[in-house]
C-alpha cells in the first residue's frame, strides 16, 4: 500500500540561486528556507530541457528529451510512455492536479478537429483535475471568476489586469517595470490557487493517502507585481549581471546568441535602469509566491496534514533575468536550467538529514524515481534518473551513491515545425535545430547538432571564467579538453538510449528480463 501522502509542488521559472538559504545577497525566501531546514536542499540541481512543456514532460516521465521527444510547447507526448500520475494510480492514489502540466496529447487516434489539438496546455493523462486554468488564449478564466466574486472589476481581456498602473504614486520616477498591477496582493493567481488547495483539503472526509500536484504559474511572466510587492526590492540593490559587458559582444559570441537577442520578448532591456528594475520585479514576484506558500503550509501544518507527507518542491526551469542580455529560458546558459529542489521526508529515519545540503549533481530525471520510491512502486524502466532517497534518509557522502553522475546534462531544441524560424535563419533542417550540454565542476561543453561552420560548439572553463564569456572551443590549446568533453557527451547519449525492451531476451527457456540502474 502507499506509504504516505505526496505534495508535489512546482513553481514556474524560479532560478536556483534565488533562495536566501542558498546565500542570495538580496532575495528573502523565509518559507522555502523553512522547508529546506525541515528537509534536504539539493544545491546543484538542474532542469534537463526548456521551456515549460518539455521540462515538465521530463519531470513527469523521468526521461531525457532525447527519449521522450516532446521537445517544444506543443510537441505531442507519445501515449506509450507512463508518467507520474499513472504511477501514482498504480500505487493506490488518486492523483489530483491543481494548476497545469502543459501536456500536448498524442494526436494519433484523435479527430482532426479535436479541441485538445488546438492548445499545448493539456493535462497529463492520469490526473484527476481539481483546478486547471489554462491561459494561452482566453486568459486564466477561473482566476478571473474568483476575482469577480471578490468584487474586483475584471476587464474583458484578463491580461489587462497586468497592465502597469502608471497613475500609482511614484510611478513616474521609476522604470515602467516598477509600476504595480491592477489587482491587490491578496488577489493574485498564487493566492487563488492556495485558496482552492485549502478548500479541497477542508472537504476531504476519508483517511486514504492523497497525492496532490500543485503547479504554480509564478514567477513566470508577465513581470508585474501587485502593490506591496512592486517595490519590495530596489533596482539599485540588485546584484550585477553575468555575461559580456556590451550587448553587441554578447551577440558576437555565437550565432545563436545573436538570434536569441533579436527575438521579441527575449532580449533584456538595453537601458540599465530598466534591466535592473526588471530583475527587482522578478524578485518581488518570488516574494509573493513565497508568502502564499507560507500561508499554505501554515494551514496544512495546523491541521496535521504534513505529518505523513512527502513534500517535493522544484521549478520547471529558470530565467535569464538580464544575464547575457537575455530574459526567459533558452539556450545553453546556466541561468535557464539551474533550479531549486527541496525534498522533505517526514519519517523519523530522515531526521538526521534535516537541513542537509547536497552538492552532488542532480537532475529533473531523478524526480519521478524519487516519488516512486516514496510511493512504494518500482520506478518505470523508461526513467533515465535515479531516486534521491539515499540523500534524504542517509548520507552517501559528497559524491553520492556508487556510480552517481559527475556531470549534468541538458538539451535545448529550437526547431519550429509551424514557423520555421531557426530553420530559415540558419538554412538547416529541423533535426539540426538542437544542442546538448555537458557541465561538470570544471568544464562546460555545448554541442549543437548543426555543422560547426553554421553553429560551432562552445567550451568554457568554469573555474577561470564563471560568467562564461571566454569560449575556448576554437583555442588549439584546449583541443584535448574539447575532444574529451565531446566523447563524454557521446557516451552519455549512448548510455541513455531508450531501453524499454532492450533488457528483455527471448530464450529457449522463455523470456529473460534484467534491469540495471543508470550509471
Amino acid at each position: 500500500m502507499a506509504r504516505g501522502n505526496v505534495l508535489y509542488i512546482t513553481v514556474d521559472q524560479w532560478r536556483g540561486d534565488c533562495l536566501s538559504a542558498a546565500g542570495h545577497p538580496l532575495v528573502e525566501t523565509p518559507t522555502l528556507d523553512a522547508l529546506a531546514a525541515r528537509g534536504v536542499r539539493f544545491a546543484d540541481h538542474w532542469a534537463n530541457t526548456a521551456p515549460c512543456g518539455p521540462s515538465r514532460t521530463t519531470l513527469h516521465t523521468g526521461m531525457y528529451a532525447q527519449n521522450h521527444r516532446s521537445v517544444l510547447n506543443g510537441t505531442p507526448l507519445d501515449d506509450r510512455f507512463t508518467n507520474v500520475a499513472l504511477e501514482a494510480r498504480r500505487a493506490g492514489y488518486v492523483p489530483t492536479l491543481f494548476g497545469y502540466t502543459d501536456t500536448s496529447p498524442d494526436p494519433r487516434g484523435l479527430a482532426a478537429d479535436d479541441p485538445r489539438l488546438s492548445t499545448y496546455e493539456g493535462v497529463l493523462p492520469g490526473f484527476e483535475v481539481a483546478l486547471n486554468d489554462p491561459s494561452e488564449t482566453a486568459g486564466p478564466l477561473e482566476w478571473c471568476r474568483w476575482l469577480a466574486g471578490r468584487g474586483v472589476d475584471v476587464p474583458s481581456d484578463p491580461w489587462d489586469l497586468y497592465r502597469p498602473d502608471l497613475s500609482h504614486p511614484g510611478a513616474a520616477d521609476h522604470s515602467e517595470w516598477w509600476a504595480p498591477a491592477r489587482f491587490g496582493p491578496d488577489d493574485t493567481e498564487t493566492a487563488f490557487m492556495v485558496d482552492r488547495l485549502l478548500e479541497w483539503f477542508s472537504r476531504r472526509e476519508d483517511d486514504e493517502p492523497w497525492f496532490v500536484h500543485a503547479s504554480f504559474i509564478r514567477p513566470h511572466p508577465p513581470y508585474r507585481n501587485p502593490v506591496g510587492y512592486h517595490d519590495r526590492y530596489r533596482a539599485d540593490d540588485v546584484p550585477g549581471f553575468r555575461g559580456h559587458r556590451r550587448r553587441e559582444d554578447e551577440a558576437a559570441s555565437h550565432p545563436l546568441a545573436a538570434a536569441a537577442l533579436d527575438l521579441p520578448g527575449v532580449g533584456a532591456p538595453v537601458d540599465e535602469r530598466d534591466r535592473r528594475q526588471l530583475r527587482a520585479t522578478y524578485y518581488g514576484m518570488m516574494a509573493e509566491v513565497d508568502d502564499q506558500l507560507g500561508r499554505l503550509f501554515a494551514a496544512l501544518d495546523a491541521q496535521g496534514l504534513t505529518d505523513d507527507t512527502l513534500v517535493l518542491l522544484t521549478s520547471d526551469h529558470g530565467d535569464q533575468m538580464g544575464d547575457h542580455w537575455l530574459i526567459e529560458k533558452l539556450g545553453w546558459w546556466d541561468e535557464s536550467y539551474h533550479v531549486p529542489l527541496l525534498v522533505i521526508d517526514p519519517r523519523p529515519e530522515a531526521d538526521a538529514r534535516r537541513g542537509a545540503v547536497v552538492h552532488a549533481p542532480t537532475e529533473h530525471v531523478d524526480v519521478l524515481p524519487t516519488l516512486c520510491d516514496w510511493m512504494g512502486v518500482e520506478a518505470p524502466l523508461q526513467c533515465d534518473g535515479r531516486s534521491l532517497a539515499p540523500f534524504v534518509v542517509g548520507d552517501p557522502g559528497p559524491s553520492g551513491p556508487e556510480g552517481w553522475r559527475t556531470a549534468v546534462h541538458w538539451e535545448w531544441d529550437f526547431r519550429n515545425p509551424w514557423l520555421h524560424l531557426a530553420e530559415t535563419a540558419f538554412s538547416i533542417p529541423m533535426e539540426q535545430c538542437c544542442l546538448t550540454v555537458v557541465r561538470d565542476g570544471r568544464w562546460k561543453y555545448v554541442q549543437p547538432a548543426a555543422d560547426p561552420s553554421v553553429l560551432p560548439p562552445l567550451l568554457f572553463d568554469l573555474e577561470a571564467d564563471p560568467d562564461q564569456v571566454a569560449d575556448l572551443a576554437r583555442d588549439p590549446g584546449h583541443d584535448g579538453v574539447r575532444a574529451d568533453r565531446a566523447a563524454e557527451l557521446v557516451r552519455w547519449r549512448m548510455r541513455h538510449d531508450e531501453r524499454t525492451l532492450t533488457g528483455h531476451m527471448v530464450t529457449p527457456e522463455g523470456l529473460v528480463v534484467h534491469r540495471d540502474a543508470h550509471r
